[in-house]
């Protein structure tokens, strides 16, 4: 985008000596004048040093254009990243707050929506009445080197071996993968 030289006031032109009033030759008629040869220089003069000037004057003009330009490019730049790093902190923000309305409800996360912590909270009693009513699993006493601390009680699944599996039917082994006795060979936890 180029901006169009700004014109300056042309500084005053240095104090000269009027021209002499042109002395015309005398001229027949439909002829043109003819001007002393000293008064056709000045002139000449006159009309470089102008030139001079609206060259100067245009340089300067472009130089000026250049530095706005860059300094308007610059100054986008930086409101380009103060609204990227808005943008980047209203994000972090959400998340928090989408966070702490699915720990405070029991929802996940993920499967919130909204813009709000009102918009969040609404979301996650949509999915809890979608849910249905559930009774929260018991939970061990919190006892430090008593097992298995924070599980639930009482429901946990018999876990199959690979020597358990030896003796299985594809059926049972079917079975036995959707009742879960084959979560902990399957993570990996035992051979």
């Amino acid at each position: 985008m180029s901006v169009p030289p700004t014109t300056t006031p042309d500084p005053q032109p240095e104090p000269t000596t009027p021209p002499a009033e042109p002395q015309a030759q005398p001229s027949q008629e439909g002829e043109p004048k003819v001007f002393d040869a000293e008064y056709v220089a000045q002139l000449r003069r006159e009309s470089a040093k102008y030139r001079t000037e609206a060259k100067a004057n245009a340089d300067a003009a472009k130089k000026l254009a250049e530095i706005e330009e860059s300094q308007k490019t610059e100054q986008q730049k930086l409101a380009d990243k103060l609204a990227a790093t808005e943008r980047r902190a209203q994000e972090a923000e959400l998340r928090a707050t989408r966070a702490e309305v699915a720990r405070a409800k029991g929802v996940p996360a993920e499967l919130l929506v909204g813009a709000s912590e009102d918009e969040l909270a609404a979301s996650a009693d949509a999915l809890l009445a979608f849910r249905g009513a559930v009774s929260p699993a018991p939970v061990a006493p919190n006892a430090f080197g008593q097992g298995k601390v924070g599980e639930p009680v009482g429901t946990a699944v018999k876990q199959l071996t690979r020597a358990d599996l030896q003796s299985m039917t594809p059926e049972q082994i079917v079975d036995a993968r959707k009742a879960g006795s084959l979560s902990d060979l399957m993570s990996g936890k035992t051979r």
